[in-house]
């Protein structure tokens, strides 16, 4: 399709903030499994990015790391925690997982070929929210408000910053994605940013994108 946008069909939970902790890989991994179990059980649910990042061994906690690890550790553990039994506070605390709060499962993983819009398109069109990595660096996207954003300073080699892929469409014949940030609701248009689709993989958009 020409236009796809997960939220419509109850597929995105609330805008999160992720607050002084480097965890945002957490809330783009909990973003693209709440996306899988809202397919499966009907339901949507906040899914816990505490319980990833206080227990993802290969990862940094609150100083970064990679949503393949944490589904990896997901699958691993059996399990996830819901965010209501395992709430977050935005910093690093031994890991608490239990299984009586369970509230998802993975069984794996799979990665978008690096760079490739095309097969990123493909994947959210079939499959549903997906986790995505770009360069957030920039104060214009940090001080993004409306529109779709494109800065040629952008460098997507330099991946810093995970959010979550929901949708796609254009604004005034200008392609965009729909990204759903953790900066709170009050950064950009209600907690999202439009980003620019088919403009050379801007800010490394299709670089580091993974999905349960």
């Amino acid at each position: 399709p020409d236009t796809m946008d997960w939220r419509k069909k109850g597929y995105v939970t609330p805008g999160k903030n992720q607050g002084q902790c480097g965890s945002c890989w957490a809330f783009s991994s909990v973003g693209a499994l709440e996306g899988q179990l809202k397919r499966k059980t009907r339901k949507l649910l906040s899914l816990s990015p505490q319980n990833l990042v206080d227990c993802v061994a290969n990862n940094d906690g609150c100083g970064g790391g990679y949503m393949t690890n944490a589904f990896d550790y997901v699958r691993q553990n059996h399990g996830i925690d819901s965010e209501d039994s395992y709430p977050y506070i935005g910093q690093d605390e031994s890991c608490m997982y239990s299984p009586t709060g369970k509230a998802a499962k993975c069984r794996g993983y799979r990665e978008i070929p690096q760079g490739n819009e095309k097969a990123l398109k493909r994947a959210v069109a079939r499959i549903g929210p997906i986790s995505v990595g770009i360069d957030a660096s920039l104060p214009s996207f940090q001080f993004y408000s409306r529109g779709v954003y494109y800065d040629e300073s952008c460098n997507g080699e330099n991946i810093n910053h995970a959010m979550l892929a929901v949708g796609y469409g254009a604004q005034k014949g200008t392609k965009h994605w729909i990204i759903k940030n953790s900066w709170g609701e009050e950064w950009g248009n209600k907690g999202y940013v439009l980003l620019a689709r088919n403009m050379n993989n801007a800010c490394g958009i299709a670089n580091l994108a993974s999905f349960p």
